[in-house]
Formats: structure tokens, sequence, C-alpha cells
């Protein structure tokens, strides 16, 4: 792989890299503390779990959901009216993910079964959803005080006898533990790959980039140990980031949502029916907006009117900025990580920084629109148009 393919390929992970040692810079280390680094994650877990779901309907032809900050407010809006009801927090979770999936059902059907044009149908559905939300808050805010709620949400995983004082050693050994995984699980990989004659990147290369990644995942594991763990919400991050992973790279349902991006007549013309993709797409994102409105609102522990309002942007952004396509057909789950990871690293570094949100916003739509072109840019280059 040459100087230019492995720039084009590593352009986000090279970005982030620079960044936060730009922002480590500015702040003095100041990004590096343990609980700056544990709230990385936690505070960008909403864009985290959405971007996946966005990521099925970017694929689709550049489309996209607005309306999943409205869900994601009124899932949480749902939980914590049953809850201030006395409501088992069992049944309140129950009740905001089935709401989303009803969500997900209404717009898929519509947008694929019907062919409303995604971006009015979830217009419609921002304005719809968030003015339900604040029926069922009455224009109030209502507090999370049911404990089996938050413990679920935003704990911290500690083993009594190893973990002590103020040394979560759990977090190191389970940081080991996953760097041995994907380092075996990377070069097996590999191996199957040249046994059946598939172009690889060479053995070189691979064991660099698993090495850089085994020691950001250790890095990773000695902050958390130095703070209070690896927290529950963590967990739940790994689970749909996964679960999406590995339903985009390696099962034939995923393969759909990439072709129907692609060529939407020649995939209609091989047997595959682009409605039940289109509808999919919107479902799964509307149940993943659900689910991280409980998320959202755990952390915060309240909830209002106004929640959730522009996260639709910070997942559309975060998909763009990793690599998907704005034709749609191209994008990755790993590739909107970064993306997502990125964007969280800017607003850490300026808040920690103390910088008005107005600067935040300027950086975010530099930095977007620098994707879009550098996408646009290379599929021109590529004959695409």
């Amino acid at each position: 792989m040459n100087a230019n393919k492995f720039v084009k390929k590593y352009t986000m992970v090279l970005a982030l890299l620079v960044v936060f040692v730009f922002f480590t810079y500015l702040t003095g280390g100041r990004l590096l503390l343990a609980q700056n680094i544990s709230n990385l994650l936690l505070q960008n877990a909403y864009v985290l779990i959405m971007a996946c779901g966005m990521l099925l309907c970017i694929l689709t032809g550049g489309n996209v959901d607005l309306s999943i900050g409205s869900t994601l407010c009124l899932s949480a809006a749902l939980s914590a009216k049953l809850l201030s009801m006395g409501i088992s927090p069992f049944v309140a979770i129950l009740a905001s993910i089935a709401v989303a999936c009803v969500i997900g059902v209404w717009q898929g059907w519509l947008i694929g079964y019907i062919h409303i044009p995604p971006f009015i149908c979830t217009l419609a559905g921002m304005f719809l959803f968030r003015g339900i939300a604040r029926v069922i808050l009455d224009s109030k805010t209502v507090p999370i005080m049911d404990k089996k709620f938050l413990s679920l949400f935003t704990s911290y995983i500690q083993i009594p006898g190893l973990d002590v004082n103020q040394r979560v050693i759990s977090s190191m050994v389970v940081g080991i533990i996953v760097a041995v995984i994907i380092t075996a699980y990377t070069f097996i990989a590999e191996r199957k790959k040249v046994k059946k004659g598939y172009e690889t990147s060479g053995f070189g290369l691979t064991a660099a980039r698993v090495c850089i990644f085994d020691l950001v995942i250790l890095f990773y594991a000695y902050k958390l140990m130095s703070y209070k763990g690896i927290p529950i919400m963590l967990i739940w991050i790994l689970i749909v980031v996964a679960i999406f992973a590995f339903i985009t790279s390696s099962t034939v349902f995923g393969r759909y949502f990439y072709a129907v991006g692609g060529n939407e007549k020649a995939t209609r013309l091989s047997g595959i029916d682009p409605r039940r993709v289109y509808f999919w797409a919107y479902f799964l994102m509307s149940l993943l907006a659900g689910l991280s409105g409980l998320l959202v609102v755990a952390r915060i522990g309240s909830v209002d009117g106004n929640m959730g309002s522009s996260y639709e942007m910070d997942a559309i952004a975060s998909c763009f900025i990793g690599g998907a396509s704005a034709y749609g057909g191209s994008g990755t789950v790993q590739g909107i990580m970064i993306g997502a990871i990125l964007l969280g690293v800017i607003n850490q570094g300026m808040s920690i920084l103390g910088l008005p949100d107005q600067y935040q916003y300027i950086v975010k739509g530099a930095v977007l629109l620098g994707a879009v072109v550098f996408d646009v840019v290379s599929n021109h280059k590529t004959g695409k148009s």
C-alpha cells in the first residue's frame, strides 16, 4: 500500500490523532485526565449509538432521519413520567422502547411502502414527536429519582476483592483480555484471507494497525482504572456497535443497504425488495433513538421538552465525517465511530478551554464541510457523479 492509498484510507484516523494531540497541548494535558477520558465516550454515548442507525439510512442513498432527536426526547419523557408515577423501571424502559419501535414502524412504512420522501417524513416527525413529548411532560422538567433505573445505565462495574481503594484493577484486566482477543481475531482473519487468495494489507501494516489499536485500548483501560472503573453505559455502547458492525460487514441483510444505495434499480431487478430495506433502516434508527433517550435521561438525571435538540445533526455529522458517502452505498461502523469520537474530542476540548458554544458550531461545521468535500472530490475522481 503506497502513501497516497494509506492516507486516503486512514484520513479520519490521522485527523483524530492530530485533533487529540492539538487539544491536549492547548488544555495543558487536562484532556488526558482520567475523568475526562472516561467522560469522553459517556457524554457522546447517544451519538455513538444513533450514528449506527443513521449509517443505515445514509447507505440507502444519502438519506437521513431528522426525527431522532425528537424520538429520543419522547422516549426519555415517557420513561421519566412513568417513573414519577411509581411505575417499575423495567416497565418504563419497555414502554419507551415500544414507543420508539412504533415510531420506527410508522416511518419505515411511510418511507418504504408509501414512498414519502425521507426528508419530508422525518421532518414532520421531528415536530410531531417533540410536541407529544412536551404534552407528556406538561412543559415541565421531570427529574429521575429511581435508583434502579439509574443503576442500569450510569453505574460502574467493580469486582469486590480485586478493586480496592482508588485503583479499579478489573478495568485493566478487561482491557488486556480485549486486546488479546482483538489481536488473535485479526491475525486469524488475515491468515484466512491469504489462504483464500484475497488481497491483504500485508503482515507489517496489519501488525502496526493492531498494535496501535491495542495501545489505545490499554491506555483507555488504564484511565478507567484510575477513575471509577468500567461504566455500564460503555457496555451498552459496545453491544450496539458490535451488533451493527457485524450486521453491516458480515450478513447478507447488511449488504442489502449497500446494494440499494449503490444502484436501487439493479437491486430491485436482482430480486431484493428496496421497500423492506428502507423500512428496516428507519425502524432500526428509531429503535436506537429510543435506547439513546434512556441513556441520556439517566446520565443527565432529568428531562425537559428541549432534550435532544440538534442531536440528529451530531449523528449525521459523525457519519459523513467518518467516511459515509453523501451519495449512499459506502460507509462503515468503524468509520462513523471515529467520526463521533472526533466530534467528541472537539466538544470536550473546547469545553475545557471554556470557549463559547458558537465556536463549537463553527469548528464542527468546518469539519463536516471538509469531510463532505473530500468525499465528493474522491467520488468524482473515481467517475461517480
